[in-house]
């Protein structure tokens, strides 16, 4: 029998043997199930991170188990050098799921903004007429689509980005809402696509005004640019809506998503677009080798049908609501400002007495709930949208205790 590995050992192990790029809190998981997670030793503790919106179907969530586990047993990879009898009705059911022509299944939710970054390059050329090698898409400060190389070629973040050039070069960055500066921005006729994530997750879900994706969308439109949105974190129910961009009815020209796609039990992301824009690239252009695996194809479809027929958009709506009206009871001055859409939600810490959001997430760690930092003085809430209106209660009692221990 191998030796059980405890919290102590798994995180001494880490620091050994594993790359020092990340800083987790000192909290080592070993089962979980439905909003809960539990450490080695037996310790509960309410997800309030999800795996960064990956488990929104909620931890180990049956009916995605027997999906992936069934078809383990029966054939997991062919390549695409061959057809399998899984990705086709995938392909049909996602792509009827949000309304596209065509699908392109990837792994990971940065491969899925590699994806769309040269999907819109390649229109660029052969569609709207842009001179080689001249095509650019607008971004916005503070984004965050991922670590490639591409990708930090078009991030603020230092930590990201720094030392790791020579960068990329196709990218225009502006301010996120900002109408007038994106306005501007999209007059070079050289422009061929605006990416942008609904709601800034890493950013600390900077949610932007009302109106802003729709102005945003209609300048597009007006100028021929691909309007591209990253769903990856915010996509799939969790602000309340199967899309973000559905809270103003905005249909991107191509949709990047990722992490829930597969309720967090595989690697799975997709970029979903009309045969104009799609069909652009052709055998050899792009692809992968575990890109639309079968157990990828039936994860999926078992991970969508779950949002739907459990109504975890309304879920999140609602009890969204709720989460933000109790934060904002909070008499506490640590905190700032309370902001979000749906089950997607961040408080801004004020520092006092030397103690900041990393110190609130250890108390509330301590008390059972687990929640993480993002920029020092921001953290991000964010369970399983499977939660009850009762655990979510519970949950707030935690964070209510863990923020008045500093008052």
């Amino acid at each position: 029998m191998s030796e059980k590995i405890t919290s102590q050992m798994a995180i001494e192990m880490e620091g050994r043997y594993g790359a020092h790029n990340y800083h987790p809190l000192p909290v080592v998981l070993s089962r979980g199930e439905g909003v809960f997670l539990w450490s080695p030793e037996g310790k509960r503790y309410f997800d309030f991170l999800s795996a960064y919106s990956a488990v929104n179907q909620g931890h180990c969530h049956p009916r995605i188990i027997e999906a992936l586990t069934d078809q383990a047993k029966t054939l997991t990879l062919t390549s695409r050098a061959f057809y399998n009898d899984c990705l086709g009705p995938y392909e049909k059911f996602v792509t009827e799921y949000f309304g596209y022509d065509k699908v392109l299944p990837m792994n990971t939710g940065a491969e899925g903004d590699e994806t769309a970054i040269k999907l819109c390059r390649k229109w660029a050329y052969e569609v709207k007429g842009i001179p080689a090698n001249k095509a650019k898409i607008v971004v916005c400060e503070g984004n965050f689509h991922g670590r490639t190389t591409t990708i930090i070629s078009m991030s603020t973040d230092p930590d990201a980005r720094g030392g790791f050039g020579p960068y990329t070069p196709g990218f225009e960055i502006v301010p996120y809402n900002d109408i007038p500066v994106l306005e501007k921005a999209l007059d070079d006729p050289n422009v061929a696509g605006f990416l942008v994530e609904p709601i800034q997750g890493e950013a600390g879900v900077y949610v932007p005004e009302d109106g802003y994706l729709r102005k945003a969308f209609d300048l597009c439109k007006a100028k021929n640019i691909l309007f591209i949105a990253d769903e990856v974190q915010t996509g799939i129910a969790r602000t309340g809506r199967l899309l973000a961009c559905d809270h103003e009815g905005v249909r991107p020209d191509i949709l990047i998503l990722g992490k829930a796609l597969s309720g967090g039990v595989f690697p799975i992301s997709a970029v979903l677009a009309d045969d104009p824009i799609m069909l652009v690239i052709k055998p050899g252009q792009h692809g992968s080798t575990f890109g639309g695996n079968p157990i990828a194809a039936k994860v999926a479809i078992a991970a969508l049908t779950v949002v739907k027929e459990e109504k975890l958009a309304e879920r999140a709506e609602k009890l969204g609501e709720i989460f933000r009206q109790e934060m904002k009871k909070i008499d506490s001055d640590m905190i700032e400002l309370v902001r979000g859409k749906g089950l997607l939600n961040a408080i801004v810490v004020h520092p006092k007495n030397g103690k900041e959001a990393w110190d609130v997430c250890l108390k509330m760690s301590e008390l059972g709930l687990l929640a993480k930092p993002t920029h020092q003085h921001i953290i991000r809430f964010a369970p399983p949208l499977v939660i009850t209106e009762e655990q979510l209660m519970e949950a707030i009692g935690i964070i209510k205790t863990a923020i008045m221990s500093f008052n």
